[in-house]
């Protein structure tokens, strides 16, 4: 079975880290929020100007002027600041930031990723995209494995227009857990229940499989 909204936070989840300072892009990336490990402090940033966002707010922690990059709103956890834009960029253009988590259109062999604009649809623009993939070290990306007429996301080479060269490792599909190294995907993980061949069959970029895939867990 492909993995849920949920369960692709979930993962993602397993990827932080004590200390570290982690920037969640706007869709699947911002539900990571709900699923940080209990007595892990991490401290989650969103590039509109907040540092310490805490869980999704119910209807009665609601505050509707506290807002993620999504324009959702959010909660701030204990030890947050607010600060301007300009800071925030600043913070991740200087290399600040331990991980960054954002989906994506098409991601290729050689780590580019296509993540802002389909040409012929109108867009809103590039966001922070830019800067988030030139500025930081260690990016996963979330996505489904392949379009919703069955075609794939994972490349030989992108087709669309580019939001960075050469700056993804690692991407995590509603099928399976990737690295990105050496000009070629490596399998290292597979949903619950989808088999290595129902990737291959959906990865269009060279991938290697090991003798043995495990199976995600929760």
């Amino acid at each position: 079975m492909a993995l849920s909204r949920e369960q692709l936070a979930q993962r993602v989840a397993q990827e932080l880290q004590d200390g570290y300072y982690v920037n969640l892009g706007i869709g699947i990336p911002t539900l990571v929020a709900n699923y940080v490990p209990k007595g892990m402090e991490v401290m989650l940033q969103s590039e509109n100007g907040l540092l310490g966002m805490g869980e999704f707010p119910t209807e009665e922690t609601i505050d509707a002027d506290l807002i993620n990059a999504g324009k959702q709103t959010v909660t701030m956890a204990t030890g947050a600041s607010i600060f301007d834009s300009a800071e925030s960029f600043a913070m991740i253009r200087g290399g600040h930031v331990d991980l960054t988590v954002l989906g994506a259109f098409e991601v290729d062999v050689h780590g580019n990723i296509a993540s802002y604009m389909i040409p012929g649809k109108l867009i809103k623009g590039m966001g922070g995209a830019m800067d988030l993939v030139a500025g930081a070290d260690n990016i996963i990306v979330t996505m489904t494995h392949a379009s919703k007429h069955g075609e794939s996301k994972l490349l030989a080479d992108c087709t669309l227009p580019l939001t960075g060269k050469g700056c993804i490792k690692k991407v995590l599909t509603d099928l399976a857990f990737i690295e990105i190294k050496d000009g070629k995907f490596h399998l290292l993980e597979r949903a619950p229940g989808v088999s290595v061949e129902e990737i291959v069959k959906l990865t269009a970029g060279e991938l290697v499989i090991p003798e043995h895939v495990p199976e995600m867990t929760f």
